[in-house]
């Protein structure tokens, strides 16, 4: 199994390479530390990394070189062992090696840290954040040198244990962060990381726990003349459609042991409060029972003010999904929280020709990207030199009935160019895509949680 890592680390090294950056994602199998250790040594301590499990890989094959989309299951993110030496115990073993190099940009990683005294998040408490998090992204700015007059584009893949409410830090950095910025991320599973400062690299510490990590990348100000600026492109393939009319939510309860929300709600329009059976019925009548399938989500569009420090609050739009747990003659069920009375959302359903149609949307995009990259009118050329993917874990060959759907648009648009994506217990993409623009129209969110990026 190890034999297999290093095959990987020697393929990716074959090649001369100045890493700046290091991503690697692995199945539950291995043992984090023991990959994280095998990997440093071979390439260097002073180099930003980020290990994290997902529920599975998508990118070229060491032996065939081949683009390959590979499924493994769920990944527990129990974040139980601080050093993530104990393996899952549904044994997955694979790695995907992504060695950077991106000239003219400062990247590191860069941990939300919680004290080990706080064994709950209090990340955000009424719409004001946490000072001490308002402190940590401004350091955030001024650690990557960036200058918001001469910014391109920032990027920061998140990598989140699962235990934590991401939705408070991803409007934090949508708070912070100017609209050109792009975030991705994968919302559940564990990691270990490494930061190009010392004194952010506290994985085993006994006084903070990391309850997340960013890869940022951001403009260096003082890059040498000569060097071209690279940018960061984002394009969203939804995999949902909605089901039946807007609603309304009435009651909301939050049960926290279970990190579930139980709900009523008003369909746009009708007076009567509806109990879950009854909006459960409502979609058995939409779709023909489809409503007991695991694969029904609630779109919830959230309008909060947040406020970072002493800064003046400002409104933050987003869409949230949350996956329907079940329903009876009281409320129904989902799960996640932070849902409030008078949000509005839409039910959405697993929807595979729905993804394919916008997969095939994407495709058209990035070969208008491509028309450009091939245009020699053009005084100045640009080219497209890698691109990350982050999947939904209900996707792949069960959800399509073939494979590497996932990674076709890519890859039929720049044949040979790395591509490293992974397959997620819940993604995070800031949007509307640029490239294709994807954005739900019933809505003008920002943020997208549990969609493909």
């Amino acid at each position: 199994m190890y034999a297999a890592v290093k095959e990987v680390i020697e393929k990716v090294l074959a090649e001369p390479i100045r890493p700046h950056f290091v991503v690697a994602n692995i199945g539950s199998g291995f043992r984090l530390y023991d990959i994280f250790r095998l990997i440093s040594r071979k390439l260097g301590s002073s180099v930003p990394f980020i290990i994290s499990t997902s529920s599975g890989i998508i990118g070229r094959d060491a032996l065939t070189h081949e683009v390959k989309e590979v499924k493994w299951g769920d990944v527990c993110g129990d974040g139980s062992d601080e050093d993530c030496s104990i393996p899952a115990k549904d044994v997955n073993y694979g790695i995907l090696l992504t060695v950077g190099f991106v000239p003219g940009l400062k990247v590191d990683a860069i941990p939300l840290l919680r004290s080990t005294k706080n064994l709950s998040s209090s990340f955000c408490s009424n719409g004001f954040v946490d000072t001490n998090v308002y402190n940590d992204i401004r350091n955030l700015e001024r650690s990557c040198l960036i200058n918001s007059s001469r910014i391109l584009k920032i990027t920061q893949p998140l990598f989140q244990d699962g235990l934590i409410n991401m939705k408070p830090i991803i409007d934090a950095l949508d708070y912070s962060m100017p609209m050109e910025t792009v975030i991705v991320g994968d919302e559940r599973g564990r990691f270990l990381y490494r930061s190009g400062n010392e004194s952010r690299n506290v994985c085993g510490s006994a006084k903070y726990f990391s309850d997340a990590v960013a890869l940022i990348f951001a403009r260096d100000k003082d890059k040498p003349s000569g060097i071209g600026d690279i940018q960061f492109q984002i394009a969203l393939s939804k995999g949902v459609s909605t089901v039946g009319s807007r609603h309304k939510a009435v009651s909301v309860k939050e049960n926290h042991c279970e990190h579930s929300t139980w709900l009523t709600a008003r369909r746009e329009g009708h007076p009567e409060t509806l109990d879950g059976q009854q909006l459960l019925n409502d979609i058995n009548d939409e779709l023909e029972d489809y409503a007991d399938s695991s694969d029904l989500y609630i779109g919830v569009i959230k309008r909060r003010n947040i406020s970072m420090g002493s800064e003046k609050p400002r409104m933050i739009t987003s869409l949230e999904f949350h996956g329907v747990v079940g329903g009876d003659d009281e409320y129904l069920y989902v799960s996640g929280v932070g849902i409030k009375t008078a949000d509005y959302f839409h039910f959405y359903r697993s929807d595979p020709e729905s993804a394919l149609s916008s997969c095939n949307n994407v495709s058209l995009s990035l070969k208008k990207l491509k028309s450009d990259e091939d245009s020699k009118h053009r005084r100045h050329i640009s080219e497209v030199f890698g691109g990350f993917m982050f999947a939904c874990c209900g996707r792949g060959e069960s959800f399509f009935g073939h494979v590497n759907v996932d990674g076709s648009p890519f890859v039929e648009n720049f044949p040979g160019v790395p591509l490293a994506g992974i397959f997620c217990g819940g993604e995070i993409g800031r949007g509307p895509s640029r490239l294709t623009g994807e954005a739900h129209k019933d809505s003008d969110a920002r943020c997208n949680m549990h969609d493909r990026v």
